[in-house]
């Protein structure tokens, strides 16, 4: 009886020392020259005309003169970009990337863990807590910000002006067959109104993502988040507002105080002339912050020089294709998510921050 329960025993330890060392081979860099002892640091992003990744562009280049080499991954990007940074994993291999950039445009993955990462603050803070689209992962109290970057972005409604369509309560009354690109927070608007890609599927309609180049050949509205600059998530519009005379929604106020208390954001105002044929001010709920984060195991030297580079070199936001921009007053906060204590320093340094 003993004996068995000795051979249980030592089982138990060889099972449990397979699984370190595959947790560790998973983790490892293969070739060992990655890292931030190495000042080759592994930074997690999306694709190079995506917002983060042309945000990791940008700090890869501000960080070259304190002498670092920041390795980028383009794939590390969607829902999973907060867990492989806060897991410290490997790069996925790119050949399960699933955007709608050619993969002749993504660079291979670097050959080591993933130190840090650029994210929206959304994504960042809802993995942090374990909530929304992280609630079956659980809380990852490992994430920390180094910066917040803004990057704003507008929820825009339109339809084709010659629809003559002036309110969304019409598709349902009507029961138009109607093809509807989306994004953002497209469900909770057609869930106002009564409708779900359900209802349009089965009056004849079709409902599709906006950032997919083979969704837009055929459209009638398009629900989806807006910005400057031509990123896969935002160019549905200049490519819509020059083709077509579109039609810009005024969503009504209860729906807009409903979006901006469920999702985090607030509302704003689609600025006059934002794109072709937006000829007045709209309501609408805004949100805005693309984080630089990463984890509370980073060293406070390295996280300081990041938070130090990306401030001493804001003048490269300028020059991106998106509409990125740098307040000293908001840049060390992005809501209840902890600011690395490297980070800290550095703000109070320069005095950001008490």
């Amino acid at each position: 009886m003993k004996s068995r329960s000795m051979r249980n025993v030592v089982m138990a330890i060889v099972v449990a020392a397979l699984a370190a060392s595959v947790l560790v081979a998973q983790q490892a860099p293969a070739s060992g020259d990655t890292g931030i002892r190495n000042k080759k640091p592994v930074l997690g992003a999306a694709c190079k005309v995506c917002p983060w990744g042309a945000l990791a562009d940008i700090l890869r280049v501000a960080m070259a003169p304190a002498g670092y080499d920041v390795k980028i991954c383009y794939n590390c990007s969607m829902a999973d970009a907060p867990r492989i940074v806060g897991d410290r994993r490997v790069p996925p291999p790119l050949s399960s990337y699933r955007g709608f950039v050619p993969l002749e445009m993504m660079p291979p993955p670097p050959d080591g863990p993933v130190d840090f990462g650029i994210t929206s603050v959304p994504n960042v803070v809802s993995a942090y807590h374990g909530v929304r689209g992280y609630a079956s992962d659980g809380p990852r109290p490992q994430l920390r910000l180094i910066a917040n970057i803004q990057s704003p972005s507008y929820t825009i409604v339109a339809v084709k002006a010659d629809l003559g369509i002036t309110d969304l309560s019409q598709l349902r009354a009507k029961r138009w067959p109607v093809r509807i690109l989306t994004g953002g927070d497209a469900d909770a608007i057609l869930s106002y109104y009564g409708l779900s890609s359900k209802d349009i599927e089965s009056a004849g309609g079709h409902v599709g993502p906006g950032n997919n180049p083979a969704e837009r050949k055929d459209y009638d509205v398009i629900i989806a988040g807006g910005s400057l600059g031509n990123a896969p998530e935002y160019n549905i519009w200049y490519e819509a507002s020059q083709r077509y005379d579109l039609r810009y929604l005024q969503l009504p106020d209860d729906l807009l105080a409903k979006l901006a208390r469920d999702g985090d954001m607030k509302e704003g105002t689609i600025p006059l002339g934002l794109l072709r044929g937006v000829d007045r001010p709209i309501r609408t709920v805004v949100r805005t912050g693309t984080a630089i984060y990463g984890r509370a195991d980073m060293p406070e030297d390295f996280v300081y020089i990041v938070a130090k580079a990306m401030d001493e070199h804001q003048d490269l936001l300028q020059w991106s294709h998106l509409n990125f921009s740098y307040n000293w007053r908001t840049v060390w906060k992005a809501e209840d998510l902890p600011l690395h204590p490297g980070a800290a320093r550095y703000y109070r340094d320069v005095r950001y921050m008490k």
